[in-house]
């Protein structure tokens, strides 16, 4: 559905995005997650071909921006991180305006604008000026003139800046409704947002693709080390010296003690699972495992180790 190849933008001697190359399938949500400044929009203003690319090619459905942008503008909707609303239009006649100037054909348009505004449950509030909705109204109207053509794919840039928490919550199911009838490509800089709606998440850093994999085999990139959490009460030591000569355990480390218990993060080779041979060993010494828990990396940790590695590999170049 959309292939970037080697996109690049630069502004002067500043690369804001560098040799960018990735493809989103037909069905997808994806999630587009980055620090401020990363470079997130700039790419998303490439893609849509609201800014030229100073080198590299995007493709849309078949149709090069470049090449043949009306063919592919007319597969995209978007939403910018500031919606191009008109305040003082109400809200139907800003919709019927914007269907009007994305083609929709006369006879097409009174459907396709209550079909927009009732997925993003707008109709309630299309008689209202929109300088008198709220901001996450707004942000309705926003997606609603991004989807009122029907497009193919749409394109939301960071749609919950400055909502509140049960706002987020309801662009959010918004966001996964629409994922069933289009592709979707969803940037942001706050994790939960991305774990929540996205089923394949893209890092960028510096303008450039760290990763692009599902959220759960992130930490898998990162050979990220396995095993389990004991919480044990007994000797501390001795529980080391144990684990030390049980099978399967690389590495025993104490997290956290108090009077009567000790938090030991035990690593193992990869998929090995050590939980009888942990607990058995430890109750020979009559020591007591009082809870087990499987050691995992959440996306928070997972994308700032990303980052981590992307800035020192950058580093490591500019030396």
């Amino acid at each position: 559905m959309i292939e970037v190849r080697d996109l690049t933008k630069k502004y002067g001697n500043v690369e804001a995005v560098r040799h960018l190359s990735f493809t989103v399938e037909p069905g997808q949500i994806l999630g587009f997650l980055g620090p401020n400044g990363a470079g997130k929009s700039t790419t998303m203003n490439m893609i849509t071909g609201y800014i030229p690319a100073t080198e590299g090619t995007v493709v849309i459905d078949g149709h090069d921006m470049a090449k043949e942008p009306e063919k592919a503008k007319k597969c995209i909707g978007y939403l910018p991180e500031q919606p191009p609303l008109y305040k003082d239009m109400r809200v139907r006649e800003y919709i019927d305006f914007v269907a009007e100037l994305k083609g929709v054909k006369k006879k097409d348009r009174a459907n396709a604008v209550f079909d927009a505004m009732e997925k993003t449950g707008i109709t309630q509030v299309s008689e209202k000026l929109i300088r008198h909705l709220s901001k996450g109204y707004k942000q309705r109207v926003g997606i609603a003139q991004a989807i009122v053509s029907n497009p193919d794919i749409i394109i939301l840039d960071e749609p919950t800046v400055g909502l509140d928490p049960m706002q987020i919550i309801e662009i959010r199911e918004l966001i996964r409704e629409l994922g069933k009838e289009h592709t979707v490509i969803l940037s942001s800089h706050i994790l939960s947002e991305i774990s929540a709606v996205c089923d394949t998440v893209m890092i960028i850093n510096n303008g450039k693709l760290v990763v692009t994999d599902t959220t759960e085999n992130l930490s898998k990139h990162l050979n990220a080390r396995q095993g389990i959490k004991l919480t044990i009460k007994g000797d501390k030591d001795k529980a080391l010296e144990v684990l030390s000569r049980t099978e399967g355990v690389e590495e025993a480390e104490i997290v956290s003690e108090n009077e009567d218990t000790t938090v030991i993060n035990v690593y193992t080779a990869e998929n090995a699972d050590i939980r009888e041979n942990v607990y058995f060993e430890l109750a020979g010494e009559h020591i007591a495992v009082l809870e087990q828990q499987t050691l995992s990396m959440d996306l928070e940790e997972i994308f700032l180790e990303f980052i981590k590695e992307s800035e020192e590999k950058d580093n490591a170049c500019d030396l």
